[in-house]
């Protein structure tokens, strides 16, 4: 797979707060499941990270996921560096990698019900399609032009589908890895200059 060019803007990637079902370990992919209040602390550390990483937080663009737990993460961590919470783009692209058909399951609950499904995606994670749902290919393809249009340096709030996808598409990690990469809540991923860190 040939890499998307890496933007010359520094990218401030924001994986959501915690929800419920991330708590439970259940797949929500499409569904919109709200955060709940440690994941609104993480929005809010979050939020005071960025102040420490881009004093100018005012003067960055901001882009976010449609799903209500990334606008909510994105207003609480612009309201805790003191910005206006909803002066911020939406970009319908952005959201979640849809787990069709498995989503308010449990891994354990898939394997269940689907051994064989369930086997298949373990094999080969990037190009498996859960039924009625996507694979990482095809999230790729649909978040990639939404990256290449971004010019100046951008804080970007989404999922942690997105930000494995958009790390395989930069070439900054392997597909076959990034698809497997632990993304964390509460903390940022700075992209620049070829290089990405947690933060």
């Amino acid at each position: 797979m040939k890499p998307f060019p890496l933007p010359s803007a520094t990218l401030y990637l924001i994986r959501h707060g915690e929800t419920d079902w991330n708590a439970e370990g259940r797949l929500q992919g499409g569904r919109d499941i709200p955060l709940n209040d440690f994941g609104r602390v993480q929005a809010e550390e979050a939020g005071r990270r960025l102040r420490e990483l881009a004093p100018m937080a005012e003067d960055l663009d901001y882009v976010c996921s449609p799903m209500s737990r990334a606008r909510e993460t994105m207003e609480i961590a612009r309201g805790a560096i003191g910005l206006h919470p909803p002066y911020y783009r939406i970009d319908e692209r952005l959201r979640e990698i849809t787990f069709g058909d498995w989503e308010g399951l449990t891994w354990r609950e898939v394997r269940a019900r689907e051994p064989e499904r369930a086997r298949a995606r373990e094999r080969d994670k990037w190009f498996y399609v859960p039924p009625a749902g996507e694979n990482y290919q095809m999230l790729l393809e649909r978040i990639m032009p939404a990256f290449a249009g971004l010019e100046r340096d951008t804080v970007v709030v989404s999922h942690g589908g997105v930000m494995r996808a958009a790390l395989a598409g930069f070439g900054l990690e392997r597909r076959g890895q990034a698809e497997n990469l632990d993304i964390w809540q509460g903390r940022i991923l700075v992209v620049r200059d070829g290089r990405h860190e947690w933060r």
